[in-house]
């Protein structure tokens, strides 16, 4: 389904080419942020530590990464 008109999906396009490197990545983190935050919020609050780290990345990642590279990772962040 595609909700956007081509004009406005070509004045996006438009808009990104023309940002720099330092802008375009500055946006993505950005949007890594706002989503590392949402997703965050829907863990229940007593899960702390490494499980909450493993909880978020488990929801990112699912099953595209092996079980032991999320608990390292989670691990290496607590």
């Amino acid at each position: 389904m595609i909700d956007t008109t081509q004009e406005m999906a070509e004045r996006v396009a438009a808009r990104h080419a023309a940002m720099t490197v330092e802008e375009r990545v500055r946006a993505a983190a950005s949007m890594f942020e706002t989503a590392w935050a949402i997703v965050e919020a829907s863990i229940p609050a007593e899960i702390q530590g490494e499980d909450r780290h493993y909880a978020v990345l488990k929801r990112f990642y699912g099953d595209e990464m092996p079980d032991a590279a999320l608990r390292a990772c989670a691990r290496a962040m607590s």
